[in-house]
């Protein structure tokens, strides 16, 4: 009991509440929630991003084959500068290493109290409206990711294509699983109870050991792709 009731704790740490939550409901397809129809765009092949933190540079390997719409989402919020100057609001190492959170575009306002840091998504300013993206989960097996839904088959979860290892980067999201924006999250050892659940969309190929010494206040001064890439409309 103490070890689940530990968990379900740490697993709500992931959770955040954004202002003005309307993210696309769970009875929309499949097929009106991927690549093909997205306002955003996805992410064709591979991508590697550079985080510059407070503690030192860390690098990301970003997958468009198993995770489109989600790293494509990265990407491009990391070519707007949104991720800049943001806070890592929420890092839990003790008494078990869990994950290391930030990306809350508001982080990096002057002004805003820490108290809402981790509250807050990415507003398109071309629309004025709050970018969401849905649950994306690669599957053996499947040309395309399934969109929307959370795995609570085991064979099926056995079955997925990006797992949460230590040092895979994840989307933060509310209870409603298509409400990632921003805010995103590094695992700080292997998460099992999060696959299905969260998406993973890469990995940290470079500077794990800068992960590990993140602590709750630092920043991701800047960060920057500096290989591939490539961003499209509709599927890759």
């Amino acid at each position: 009991m103490a070890f689940s009731l530990t968990r379900t704790l740490l697993v709500s740490l992931l959770l955040f509440t954004p202002f003005g939550l309307s993210a696309c409901g769970s009875d929309q397809s499949q097929a009106a929630l991927g690549c093909a129809t997205a306002a955003s765009p996805c992410l064709s092949g591979k991508a590697v991003v550079s985080l510059q933190t407070s503690r030192g540079e860390v690098v990301v390997e970003l997958d468009g084959a198993d995770a489109p719409l989600t790293a494509g989402n990265f990407v491009d919020l990391v070519r707007r500068g949104t991720y800049n100057n943001t806070v890592f609001h929420r890092v839990v190492n003790q008494p078990t290493p869990f994950v290391v959170q930030g990306g809350d575009p508001q982080s990096a306002t002057p002004g805003v109290s820490p108290e809402l840091f981790g509250t807050g998504s990415f507003l398109d300013p071309s629309t004025g409206q709050t970018r969401f993206i849905p649950l994306e989960l690669g599957l053996k097996g499947k040309a395309i990711p399934r969109y929307g839904e959370q795995l609570t088959d085991p064979a099926e979860a056995s079955q997925l294509r990006l797992l949460h290892e230590r040092g895979a980067i994840a989307m933060a999201r509310s209870e409603d699983p298509n409400s990632a924006s921003a805010q995103f999250y590094v695992a700080l050892r292997p998460l099992p109870e999060l696959d299905g659940r969260y998406a993973v969309f890469g990995r940290v190929v470079k500077g794990m050991e800068v992960v590990d010494r993140i602590q709750q206040g630092d920043k991701l001064v800047k960060a920057n792709v500096i290989e591939g890439g490539t961003l499209v409309k509709g599927q890759p």
